[in-house]
């Protein structure tokens, strides 16, 4: 197991404003790494599809909380962990297929997808009526923290 290196951990409610301070506020911590404008775009995505599922899918009809946990590694690891004691999910296997959606005609599906093809790694853990949470890791090809 890596070592940490720093971490930090914020909770919001499960509004949809909240995506875009969630995809910030971790890339803007990752910075300290000295990423590429690019691996920085992934983690704002990878970040952001999380989050609008907790917010649309986990939370529906209600406002929850969401809890965002970013830990650096050594090696230039970064790990994102995206929580929300929603309604979870029955079927993971079905729901990481792309175009699989319990949002409605106006969601693609595709979340799931995204969020594996920006990431190194991408688990899912879930259970019905007790909350989702999605945990993913990036190494970031850059200098090594000091």
């Amino acid at each position: 197991m890596k070592q940490e290196i720093n971490r930090f951990t914020v909770r919001f409610p499960s509004k949809s404003a909240n995506e875009s301070f969630a995809r910030s506020a971790a890339a803007a911590f990752c910075a300290q790494l000295d990423p590429t404008l690019d691996e920085l775009g992934d983690i704002r995505t990878a970040v952001s599809e999380a989050v609008t599922n907790a917010v649309v899918h986990g939370y529906r009809d209600c406002i929850g909380t969401v809890v965002m946990t970013v830990r650096l590694l050594e090696d230039s690891v970064v790990e994102i962990k995206i929580a929300d004691k929603g309604v979870g999910i029955p079927d993971i296997e079905a729901a990481r297929q792309p175009m699989f959606t319990t949002g409605g005609a106006e969601r693609s599906g595709m979340g799931f997808t995204i969020m594996e093809s920006f990431m190194d790694e991408l688990k899912v853990k879930s259970r019905p009526g007790q909350g989702t949470t999605v945990t993913m890791k990036k190494r970031l090809n850059t200098r090594r923290y000091k």
